[in-house]
This record gives structure tokens, C-alpha cells and sequence, in this order.
């Protein structure tokens, strides 16, 4: 008889490698993403010349630097609470005043959203998950236009990422600290873009109030400590301005009475819902803009509808992939619906939808101004629903409805390229081809699993990110500038307001100048301004020297209608121009009876001329066509190149 003893197993720890190779994918990802995002910046100029002479104002007076002011008197602020413009401010403070102090930090906000919206997908989902998901929101051509751009929508966008990643780990682990994180990302995004980050509200609440760890009513109590968190993050800065003296600090731009709430709540509240936006589209002088992609509609903005995002100038920023994320949005969660309460997939994935659908919804049909590259909002929903579908489909991808599904996938995906394609029949005429003929490929690699995986992944990679490289591509190589940035090839049909001159005729001069107005002397081809509302144009080197001279004289070196015409030259000159009426030249600032006391002070050197005044349909001036007005019937004309300017001080 033989004893047998039972030995223990000795478990030898491997050694633990510097990096997984997934780590070393992410490594490359992020620097792919910089260079992308970096590559030629200083292409576009001063981008968004409204956001950066505010910048450039932060970065020479405190007090425009807390309030967010237009220029460094401090007459006006943006139209936006002055978060997003800091960190310019700051980089201008250390590097001066050039395109890339400008647009690096916007760059590098890009690349930490990948970042944090690789995070947020890898703990529930997976490394790969993750990977998938960052390229697609890397290479989206409406993300390559903002991460390249000064509009408060990128760090909006990285702040929003930033409340669902610690939603998604509050979803996890219960702990209140994570809704505490989440609440005061959600209040940082109101401090850069107010109301539009109550859009991933509802996928922070929701999933949380179903999946969290705890009771219900525990979950209830963190939620509502979240939203303290919140309001606090942003209600100093709201308190600031309310209790501030009004006739110490800048007008509240974008607004009719000088009030940070009204701000909130209408212009960039409820107004971009019902369209009831004061000082905004229905206001004397304001210039409705057209369809970039061609076609009419009889909404200034677009026709709301179910239909808006698959219009041509919005489907090539953000579209490519959007059917595809609702498909694998709907059915993941069909896939997991028996699963436990807390299941933690289940949950997140409900978290993109929501944010998705929720976002989707409203910009489909709010009836005040929508722009297409607001749609960037989406791009982060997308991103992960793909990632996600992608590899739980291809992870599943013996069983009948994870095939099903994916042929669903590629087809509608490679459908929506073909109609995006066929908008600009000349860019790049072989994707129109190559896309359908890869997408037929991979359906039969997955079917019949005759090809090996190397091929299925660069066919899958043809199909769903063809077409957003290319159109990143040439968004990159073609540059930005002016208020409203474009993803991919420029639209044929292009609208005064991004030529930058506003050509007129000499009976509308005649009528609205006054006596003593100074007209050019050629007959055709006149133009007044070097700008226009959408673009600050490029001012004229005499005239930047007029600015120059004297300017430490004066607290604004010039005056005149409108943010953009001004920002053009405060950037050219590197002194305060004062903005008169606020980005649309619609806000009552100042006043008539403002304007002459600061006249009378010496405190502006030169009015110039943008646009000639218009009456509304009451026949009557606002009071800054009044203020114009009253420039040209008391003040002798000087005409500088194209430009009538005014000596205030004579």
C-alpha cells in the first residue's frame, strides 16, 4: 500500500511587464490624436477672432480675465461665461499673442477627451472597447474642426466626458465622491457653455437612480448632493457678477438688460429651444445665414425635424456613424435586459444612449440657432456605442443575432457614406466605390468567416472610418476661421458673411450716411468693412498704424459695430476695441447718453465705420445705429483704404 501525500500547488508570480501591449495601443492612439490635432494649427489664424480677442483681453486685464470680457476696457463681455477662454488667456500670458498660444490648449483638450472617453468605455467594456471607441471620436470630422478651433464647445465636450466617466464609476463602486466629481464637472460645463450641459444631464441621473449599488433612496441622496456639487461649481461665478456693481463691471453680452441670468435662460437657455432669442435673429441688421450645403428652408437655421442631422451640412461632421450607434445603442441593451439590476455594461451602455438620444432630440428640433458644429456633442455617444457594439458583436459573433446585427451595421453604415459622398461628387470620387465593395467583402467575411482577421479589420476600418479620415484630412490641410467652422470640403454655396466684405450700393450709402458721409469713387465694386458678422476679416496696415499711435491715450483705441469687426482689429493693433452692441451689434451697450460721456472724456480715439444703419420694420434705428448716426452727422470723415473712420477726440 503506498501513501500518497497531496502537495500544494506553488503559484510562481510572473513578473509584472512595464506596459500591456494594450497600454502601448492607447500610447500610440493619444499621440496619433496630438499630431492630427496639432498638425499645421497655425493654419487657421486667429480661428474664432471673437474668442480670441477675449483671450487676448484676459491676458492683459485681470477683470476681463474674470468676466470674460470682449476687450481689455471692459465694455462687453462674450456671449458665454469666460471658462473656456482661461486657459488661452493664460497661454497668450506666457507665449503672447499668436495662433498657436491660441489653439494649442484647444488641442490638447482633444486629446485628453480620447483620453478620459477611453477610460470611461475600457472599466466596463474592455481594452478594446476603449481603443475602438477613441479612434472614432479621434478621426470624427466635426471633433478634428472644434479640437483645431476656440469655441467653447471643445472643452464643453471634455467636461461633459468628464462627468460620465465618474458617473460610470459611482455606477460601479456606489461611493459618493464620484457623484460629487460628476456634479462639479457638470457645473465647470456651465461656466463655459451654460445650459447645453444639461444635455448629458439626463445620462448622469437616470442610469444612476436604476444601477447604483445602493437603495433607492441613498441613491436619490447622493444624486441631489451631486447637484449641490454642481451648483456650486458654478453658481460663485453667477453670484460674483449678480452681486457686482452692473456699472463696475462689463455689460453681460448677449443679452437686453445686463443680466447673467437672462443670459442662462433665454439667449443661451430656453431661446435656442422656442426661438425667442432678443437681440439675436430677429433683430435690425442681423444677417440669417443659409444652407452651407445648398437647398433653401424657410427657418433661418434649418428646418427642424427628425430629419436635421442628415441634412448635408451637419451628416459629414457628425453622421457618418450615427445610424450605426443607434442600432448597437438599442440592441446591446435588448442583449442585456435580464441582467442583474447593478449589472455595470448594462448601465453604461444606457449612459451613451441617453446622452445620444437625448442630445440627438434636441438639436433636431430646437427652433432657435443651431450651427452644425454644435453636433460635436454627439460625437463622444457615438464613439462609445460603436466601440461597445464592435467588440460585443464581434466578441458574440457566433451566434446568429450578433451577425445579424452586424450586417446591419455595415450596411447602414455604408449607406449613409455613399449619400454623404454624393454631396461633393469630386472629393475623393473612388471612396464612393471603395466603401460599397468593402462593405460587401466584410458582410461575407463575417457570414461565412472566410477571411482572417487582419482583412476583416481593414475592410471594417474602410467602411465605417473612410470617409471621417478623409474629411478630417481635409479639414486639417484647409484650416478654420470665422464664427462658424466647417467639417470637410468647403460647400459650394458660400454666404457673405465668411467672404468677409459686404458689398454695397451707392443709393444705400446715400440713404443712410448722413451729411458729410465720404464715398468711394468708383461706382461698382464698394465695399465699407473688411469684416462682416461672421467673420473679422483682415484690417488694413494704414489703419492699424492710425490704432497704434497715441493708444496708451486711451482706454479704447476705436469703437465700432460688432464683436467680429472688432476683435479684427484689437488682435491687429494688440489694443482694447470696443465692441458697440455686442457680437450681433444688437445689445444696448452702450447707450447713446454712455457713448457721448465716454466721447466727451476723450476715453475713444476713432469710430469706424462697419455697416450702414438700418431701420427695422417700424422704421425706426437701435441704439447703436443711433450711436453711428450720430458719428457721422457730428465728425468729419477720414476715409484709410476701404475704411471711414471718425476722429472722436477732434
Amino acid at each position: 500500500m503506498t501513501a500518497t501525500v497531496d502537495v500544494p500547488e506553488i503559484v510562481v508570480a510572473q513578473p509584472r511587464t512595464r506596459a500591456r501591449p494594450q497600454r502601448w495601443a492607447l500610447v500610440v492612439l493619444l499621440t496619433a490624436t496630438a499630431l492630427l490635432y496639432l498638425w499645421d494649427l497655425d493654419r487657421s489664424g486667429w480661428a474664432n477672432a471673437f474668442y480670441s480677442a477675449a483671450a487676448q483681453a484676459g491676458s492683459q486685464s485681470p477683470k476681463a480675465f474674470l468676466f470674460g470680457s470682449s476687450d481689455a476696457g471692459n465694455s462687453i463681455t462674450v456671449d458665454k461665461p469666460p471658462l473656456s477662454l482661461w486657459l488661452p488667456a493664460l497661454s497668450i500670458r506666457l507665449f503672447g499673442l499668436n495662433a498657436w498660444s491660441i489653439l494649442v490648449p484647444q488641442a490638447m483638450i482633444g486629446v485628453a477627451a480620447v483620453a478620459v472617453l477611453w477610460d470611461a468605455v475600457r472599466r466596463p467594456f474592455g481594452e478594446t472597447a476603449a481603443l475602438i471607441a477613441g479612434t472614432v471620436l479621434a478621426v470624427t470630422p466635426m471633433a478634428v474642426t472644434i479640437f483645431r478651433f476656440n469655441n467653447p464647445d471643445a472643452l464643453l465636450v471634455l467636461l461633459m466626458l468628464a462627468a460620465v466617466w465618474a458617473m460610470v464609476r459611482a455606477i460601479d463602486d456606489g461611493r459618493l465622491r464620484w457623484l460629487v466629481v460628476s456634479g462639479c464637472f457638470v457645473g465647470l460645463g456651465y461656466l463655459t457653455k451654460q445650459l447645453e450641459v444639461a444635455l448629458v444631464m439626463p445620462a448622469l441621473a437616470i442610469p444612476y437612480l436604476i444601477a447604483g449599488p445602493r437603495s433607492l433612496l441613498v441613491r436619490a441622496g447622493q444624486l441631489l448632493l451631486g447637484w449641490v456639487a454642481a451648483a456650486a461649481a458654478a453658481g460663485w461665478w453667477v453670484l460674483l457678477v449678480q452681486l457686482w456693481p452692473p456699472g463696475r463691471r462689463p455689460w453681460i453680452g448677449g443679452t437686453q438688460t445686463n443680466s447673467i441670468l437672462e443670459l442662462t435662460l433665454r439667449y443661451n437657455g430656453f431661446g435656442r429651444l422656442n426661438g425667442d432669442e432678443p437681440g439675436s435673429t430677429g433683430s435690425p441688421g442681423f444677417v440669417s445665414p443659409v444652407h452651407l450645403g445648398g437647398g433653401t428652408s424657410p427657418h433661418p437655421w434649418g428646418q427642424p425635424g427628425i430629419g436635421r442631422l442628415f441634412e448635408p451640412q451637419q451628416i459629414g461632421g457628425i453622421g457618418w456613424l450615427l445610424p450605426a450607434a443607434l442600432v448597437f445603442g438599442v440592441a446591446l441593451l435588448v442583449w442585456r435586459a435580464r441582467a442583474q439590476r447593478c449589472d455595470l455594461q448594462r448601465a453604461a451602455t444606457s449612459v451613451w444612449v441617453i446622452w445620444l438620444v437625448t442630445t440627438a432630440w434636441v438639436f433636431s428640433y430646437m427652433a432657435g440657432i443651431f450651427h452644425p458644429y454644435y453636433t460635436v456633442a454627439l460625437a463622444p455617444a457615438i464613439a462609445a456605442l460603436v466601440g461597445i457594439g464592435v467588440t460585443t458583436c464581434w466578441q458574440e459573433r457566433h451566434n446568429r443575432w450578433a451577425q445579424a446585427l452586424l450586417v446591419v451595421v455595415v450596411a447602414l453604415t455604408a449607406t449613409t457614406a455613399v449619400l454623404v459622398l454624393r454631396h461633393d461628387p469630386g472629393f475623393y470620387p473612388w471612396l464612393r466605390w471603395a466603401v460599397p465593395i468593402a462593405a460587401v467583402l466584410l458582410v461575407v467575411g463575417v457570414i461565412a468567416a472566410v477571411l482572417p482577421t487582419p482583412v476583416i479589420v481593414a475592410l471594417a476600418a474602410l467602411v465605417a472610418l473612410g470617409g471621417p479620415v478623409a474629411f478630417s484630412i481635409t479639414t486639417v490641410a484647409r484650416g478654420n476661421s470665422g464664427a462658424l467652422p466647417i467639417a470637410g470640403p468647403v460647400p459650394r454655396i458660400v454666404t457673405a458673411m465668411t467672404k468677409g466684405v459686404v458689398p454695397v450700393s451707392r443709393a444705400e450709402i446715400t440713404s443712410v450716411s448722413g451729411p458729410g458721409f465720404l464715398l468711394p469713387t468708383a461706382a461698382s465694386g464698394i465695399h465699407l468693412v473688411g469684416c462682416s458678422l461672421m467673420d473679422s476679416g483682415n484690417p488694413d496696415r494704414q489703419l492699424v498704424g492710425l490704432l497704434d499711435a497715441d493708444a496708451k491715450r486711451y482706454t479704447w483705441v476705436a469703437a465700432t459695430i460688432g464683436s467680429m469687426c472688432a476683435a479684427g482689429y484689437q488682435l491687429a493693433s494688440g489694443h482694447p476695441v470696443m465692441p458697440v452692441g455686442g457680437f450681433n451689434g444688437t445689445d444696448p451697450s452702450p447707450t447713446p447718453d454712455e457713448f457721448l460721456r465716454l466721447v466727451l472724456s476723450k476715453r475713444i480715439h476713432y469710430f469706424i465705420v462697419t455697416n450702414p444703419v438700418h431701420e427695422d420694420r417700424w422704421g425706426h434705428l437701435d441704439t447703436n445705429a443711433l450711436i453711428q448716426q450720430w458719428v457721422q452727422r457730428n465728425f468729419t470723415p477720414q476715409r484709410v483704404g476701404r475704411m471711414l473712420i471718425y476722429d472722436l477726440t477732434t
